[in-house]
């Protein structure tokens, strides 16, 4: 499917500085993670990362550096405490990695997207599933979340009188605490919780999203014509089908149901 996916036209390449600059040096390099089983996972034979987040960072890659693009991409970590400056300074030309729009981070970087619409959900132990199904049953309980992340505004607005939050760097700090017991519940976007679940059967998604999360690709300020240029790339996948392919074969995987109705590219929330 990704082999198979749009080029850009020569024209629209020249047009962006951002795009003619990629092209030049032979390779996109994508800030994210390669550590969600259902949005980006490292390949354990060599391959290429596999995921909804990965095959849009390899979509990407094609779409600019035409056909074979998508072998062509450096995927360097980020976290949601460096995600925002490595865009800032240029170490990375873009941002995939279930990167929620939020005011305070278009206040630093700009977003294209959204792509993908997700929302915060509530992680717990699998064997706590049954006692716990949503932010209304975390009262009185211990929670953790990753610093700088949507789930701590989450927490603050929807869960009455919870215990001690905790704030950890990244997500496999998180599932560590929660599986360990020093916390009760994990709470963050729904798209890394399913990443969780689907890597690990002791950790349980439960309930439904209660918080909207819409998904950007985060880029530069710096680079003005990378977000019509991405936007008009994101509306190609959406309007020949690879966007619907897509979440088929990857978030398709661990959720039940049709693909949904793909967000408008440019629609940024208010």
């Amino acid at each position: 499917m990704i082999a198979s996916g749009p080029v850009a036209a020569e024209d629209a390449i020249a047009a962006s500085p951002w795009a003619t600059a990629i092209k030049d040096k032979g390779q996109l390099i994508r800030g994210g993670t390669v550590a969600n089983q259902v949005f980006s996972l490292a390949s354990t034979s060599g391959g290429q990362p596999t995921g909804f987040d990965a095959g849009l960072t390899q979509l990407l890659a094609k779409y600019i550096l035409g056909d074979g693009g998508e072998e062509k991409v450096e995927y360097i970590d980020t976290t949601v405490e460096t995600r925002e400056t490595m865009v800032q300074n240029g170490t990375v030309d873009c941002v995939i990695a279930t990167y929620s729009i939020t005011p305070e981070r278009l206040e630093v970087i700009s977003f294209a997207g959204p792509y993908y619409l997700s929302g915060t959900a509530v992680q717990v132990r699998t064997e706590d599933a049954e006692t716990i199904a949503g932010p209304e049953d975390l009262t009185g309980l211990n929670l953790v979340t990753q610093a700088n992340s949507t789930g701590i505004q989450a927490i603050e607005e929807h869960v009455t009188d919870p215990g001690k939050v905790e704030t950890l760097p990244n997500n496999e700090s998180c599932v560590a605490a929660l599986k360990q017991g020093r916390v009760d519940a994990y709470v963050l976007d729904q798209g890394v919780l399913l990443g969780n679940s689907a890597a690990d059967p002791e950790v349980t998604v439960v309930g439904d999203p209660f918080v909207d999360d819409p998904y950007g690709v985060g880029l530069s300020q710096d680079s003005e014509d990378a977000l019509e240029f991405v936007n008009t790339f994101l509306q190609e996948l959406i309007d020949s089908g690879a966007w619907d392919a897509l979440w088929t074969a990857t978030i398709g995987e661990v959720i039940d149901g049709e693909a949904p109705e793909p967000p408008v590219p440019g629609e940024l929330p208010a």
